[in-house]
């Protein structure tokens, strides 16, 4: 066993934990973070995109001893760090809830996740931007064009 000392959605955790267990699965077996999705356990689907330091990262490439001494942020934690800790949604949320951009809902933490780290880059993206700084994130149902609608209605710029 591991200890890791981990602030996540703005918490100071310490745990001990098997080196080899994966961030993804110590953020939803250990803390009950359920919001982060496991869809392939390969990396391929962002389901389980979380930010590392402001960063995302997709959650099942990670060890859990990686993250030691450094700040996650979740799906849940999304909009306190947003400024929102009042229960309001995180604008980026919001412009999901306003544009469609999910259907079924499983990918949506992801893609969230991930949405935000592209407008905290590029506050003013392209169609082709949001596409682009999507495309590591699958969708099997919206056909992507409320996604990106929702990125763009995010940046304030619904093109």
């Amino acid at each position: 066993m591991t200890r890791i000392e981990v602030t996540v959605d703005g918490s100071k955790v310490t745990d001990d934990v098997e080196p080899r267990m994966l961030l993804v699965q110590y953020l939803r077996e250990t803390l009950g973070k359920t919001g982060t999705v496991v869809g392939c356990d390969t990396s391929n689907c962002g389901a389980c995109t979380v930010h590392l330091d402001g960063r995302s990262v997709k959650s099942c490439n990670v060890l859990a001893v990686q993250a030691s001494g450094h700040e996650v942020t979740t799906i849940e934690g999304l909009a306190a760090t947003g400024g929102h800790a009042d229960g309001q949604l995180h604008p980026v949320q919001e412009a999901f809830r306003e544009c469609h951009g999910l259907q079924c809902g499983f990918c949506t933490p992801g893609m969230i996740m991930q949405a935000v780290d592209l407008l905290n880059e590029n506050p003013s993206p392209t169609e082709e931007d949001v596409r682009l700084g999507m495309e590591g994130n699958l969708c099997r149902c919206t056909g992507y064009h409320n996604i990106v609608k929702s990125v763009l209605h995010a940046a304030g710029g619904a093109r």
